[in-house]
């Protein structure tokens, strides 16, 4: 366990190909298997549904990728919450009309944001949201500049909520086996290097209380995923 002690960041090589190299399309079909197999669509819908007190009008998703994790989520929550307006933002634009499509059919209304999630929390000043999502992103960035996100993301919402990797042993043994779905070279580096990268204990809670957040919630959930859950310091509520 000692290995694991403290996080490890090493660019993960999905992170550098082009959105059209076969490599990265096929790492981000193995993506959302792992996001099946890790159960991340349940745990967030389940984390929605207790911290958001009452149905909301608009999500925020940073590191949203192709839009299938959340789409999934809202096929969890959308019969209760209609007509959600959600917010997929990340810097490679990969959401496609098809997709688009799927949200409407649950009554969501999605707008899309192609943009360094720095670089949008920085100038879109009077924006508002209320939930922000993340799933499988606060692990590629180091304690410092999380600190400096979280301190963007606070006032734009009353709470974010994030589903990471569980930085543990089995988790880290559990990249070994990805193989046999047929994951290829970029996925079996870019996962155990997301463990290593992964979350544990309070770090998240200790991060969002230096942006001047009220931390909720933050523990392990099932053998592979670490959940977090702040609210902004006049919003959120008591867990």
């Amino acid at each position: 366990m000692k290995a694991l002690s403290h996080r490890s960041l090493v660019p993960e090589i999905l992170d550098g190909l082009a959105a059209d190299d076969p490599r990265a399309l096929t790492s981000r079909r193995d993506l959302r298997h792992i996001n099946v197999l890790m159960f991340q669509a349940r745990i967030m819908a389940s984390l929605l549904r207790k911290f958001v007190p009452r149905p909301p009008r608009r999500i925020l998703e940073i590191g949203a990728g192709d839009g299938t994790f959340m789409l999934a989520v809202a096929r969890r929550i959308a019969k209760h919450w209609p007509q959600v307006e959600l917010t997929l933002l990340d810097r490679t634009g990969l959401v496609t009309a098809a997709l688009s499509a799927d949200f409407g059919r649950l009554g969501w209304q999605i707008e899309t944001i192609t943009c360094d999630v720095f670089d949008w929390a920085e100038r879109a000043e009077g924006r508002h949201f209320d939930a922000i999502t993340v799933n499988l992103f606060l692990h590629h960035f180091r304690d410092a500049q999380l600190v400096h996100l979280f301190s963007l993301l606070a006032p734009k919402a009353p709470l974010l909520l994030a589903t990471e990797p569980l930085r543990a042993m089995p988790a880290l043994a559990a990249t070994r086996l990805l193989p046999v779905i047929g994951a290829n070279d970029v996925t079996r580096h870019d996962a155990a290097q997301s463990v290593r990268a992964g979350f544990r204990d309070s770090e998240l809670s200790v991060l969002w209380l230096a942006a001047n957040g009220r931390p909720l919630e933050e523990r392990r959930a099932g053998l592979f995923s670490h959940i977090f859950v702040g609210a902004s310091a006049d919003g959120g509520r008591d867990s």
